[in-house]
């Protein structure tokens, strides 16, 4: 239990919070972060307190009041860490990014595909009300500016949305929302109804009568630059207090406004979903943050147990030199660990002199946050274009070979809560290394509607969709990470340069080369003795297998065998692969 609380007659509370931030860091010290929470959260403790025992003071004595303030502070402790959760069903571990696919597509893909192969939840894009824009055409980035919170995209309708969440939760698949609540469209969207649910709206005068925000319910008037944009990231409160790229910035920190984002994130939380990924959290002040968080229902009890909180992972780009940094954030949900595509794409790519037997450490150990605060990707949505963080080193579906590497390591590895990409082509025009066409939006009709996704008969994706996720390298990873879940990382081996091998206790082992040379090693695996499928080769399908043979001792090492020139150059076995 936790050891007494100081008090004073001046400030219990605080002290408490004090306290709070004191044992629970040396009680979890690998957990960096959990402490701050209670200093996050004390103002709204405070508030809560007082407002209580305001309406009737002389009923409570000074002992009693003390403790209400230290029995709000533990809830709200305990609160912060289940958002940290993702609530994954049925020993599943990872997410999928289906970007931009329509709703109808999601809730199949849910059935026939991510639910029989393990997948723990899908990230969605954004389902309310956004701009529609001519020049360019549909861009992917109009999804990103708001014109109200009804939910009609051009992923599809309410009723269309609301019929994924409930089939891909019928089939223990979550959802998760990426919930922009930063801003609302930019300033140059001009007026009229070229919004995706026809609402009228007018960005000139900050007019948006469909939610309603008004010109009153914007930062216009704490942002100290000329231009009202983010001009310096050297400064914390431009980045939180004005526009990001033009976009009209919301001022979170009023109750009206705040209100209207917690009834958007309500509803979708009545509805069924997981969780949310934050857009642009780091142009928000985290109080503002924790004070929309804190009021979020708990999940709904038809899919998950009673008193589950939503899932926050919080987009902040921190890859080291700016103010604002990603564990001010910490205590309010996981966050995007950015450094970790940028490190591990360098790594593949050989740049810098990098090598793969330099990742024996691994995670924390180049400087990552810690383990229970990090959600892992090797791209996403922003970088594979080359905007948000990361530059040319993030490996893409462009680099398959070295995208399927990258992305097992990254399913092998235990570090974080990860999230598979899952993409579309466009017609890349690549002008002194910059895109020209990085705005292309997803394969779309004449009339600018999205395309469906059609499955081809060797199960990959048409009509430009790239559904990495369906691979069968990273389809199988995806089960390699749900099997080996909770083992630990061990039984390392490298070549001091780029050929590694490690596994997870006695339950899966992986073997890379990226050298120019070929592997050809025997290796203490961990396994138990007796003939496993490579699941990168191919897979275990009854009782055969489609791809190679690994034949593991009984002293559990194991020959491997791997060219430099295959089109992939690594081998995976797990417990549930094994003949």
């Amino acid at each position: 239990m936790l050891p007494p609380v100081p008090q004073t007659d001046i400030c219990p509370a605080h002290c408490a919070a004090h306290h709070l931030i004191f044992v629970t860091n040396q009680r979890f010290p690998g957990l960096v972060g959990v402490g701050e929470l209670a200093y996050a959260t004390f103002s709204l403790v405070i508030e809560l307190c007082e407002e209580i025992l305001k309406r009737d003071e002389t009923k409570s004595s000074c002992s009693e009041r003390k403790s209400m303030r230290w029995f709000i502070l533990v809830a709200l402790f305990g609160l912060g860490l289940a958002q940290h959760n993702p609530h994954t069903r049925h020993g599943r571990t990872s997410i999928v990014h289906l970007f931009e696919w329509r709703w109808v597509d999601i809730a199949a893909e849910c059935e026939r595909f991510l639910a029989p192969n393990g997948f723990g939840g899908v990230q969605i894009s954004p389902p309310n009300e956004h701009i529609v824009l001519n020049n360019p055409w549909r861009p992917w980035w109009q999804r990103y500016q708001p014109i109200s919170y009804n939910l009609c995209s051009r992923s599809g309708s309410e009723d269309e949305l609301r019929d994924m969440i409930t089939r891909c939760n019928n089939v223990g698949v979550n959802i998760y929302v990426d919930a922009v609540i930063n801003h609302m469209c930019g300033a140059g969207g001009g007026e009229g109804t070229h919004s995706s649910c026809g609402s009228w709206f007018s960005a000139g005068r900050k007019d948006f009568p469909s939610v309603p925000y008004s010109h009153w319910d914007f930062n216009d008037n704490k942002c100290k630059t000329g231009s009202g944009n983010i001009e310096n990231y050297g400064d914390a409160n431009q980045v939180r207090d004005c526009r990001l790229v033009s976009l009209l910035d919301l001022a979170l920190e009023k109750e009206y406004v705040r209100g209207k984002v917690v009834d958007f994130m309500n509803k979708l939380i009545d509805m069924g979903v997981a969780g949310f990924r934050v857009d642009a959290c780091k142009h928000m002040w985290p109080g503002d943050l924790s004070a929309v968080y804190g009021r979020l229902h708990n999940l709904n009890t038809k899919w998950f147990s009673g008193g589950s909180r939503p899932f926050i992972f919080q987009e902040v780009i921190d890859l080291g030199g700016e103010p604002i940094s990603s564990r001010e954030y910490f205590h309010l949900g996981r966050v995007t660990e950015f450094k970790y595509g940028a490190k591990l794409g360098t790594v593949f790519r050989k740049w810098n002199n990098e090598k793969l037997h330099y990742t024996k450490n691994w995670g924390e150990g180049w400087s990552f946050m810690p383990n229970g605060n990090a959600l892992v990707f090797v791209d996403n949505h922003d970088n594979q274009r080359g905007h948000g963080a990361g530059g040319a080193s993030i490996v893409t579906f462009w680099d398959s070979r070295l995208h399927k590497m990258a992305v097992a390591y990254m399913l092998a590895h235990p570090y974080g809560v990860t999230r598979v990409m899952s993409s579309f082509r466009w017609n890349r025009h690549i002008v002194n290394g910059k895109d020209q066409n990085d705005w292309m939006g997803p394969p779309s009709h004449g009339d600018g509607s999205t395309k469906s996704v059609p499955i081809n008969l060797d199960q990959t994706c048409g009509e430009g969709w790239v559904c990495e996720h369906r691979w069968r390298q990273i389809k199988n990873m995806v089960i390699f990470r749900n099997v080996v879940n909770g083992q630990p990382h061990s039984n390392w081996w490298d070549n001091q340069s780029n050929q590694v091998a490690f596994g997870r206790g006695n339950r899966g082992f992986i073997v890379f080369n990226n050298d120019d040379w070929n592997l050809d090693v025997t290796l203490n695996t961990g396994m138990s003795g007796g003939t496993y499928c490579d699941v990168i080769s191919g897979q275990k399908e009854g009782s055969r297998c489609t791809g190679k043979q690994i034949h593991v001792g009984g002293d559990g090492r194991a020959h491997f065998k791997i060219s430099n020139r295959d089109e992939d150059p690594f081998v995976a076995i797990h417990a549930e692969s094994k003949l």
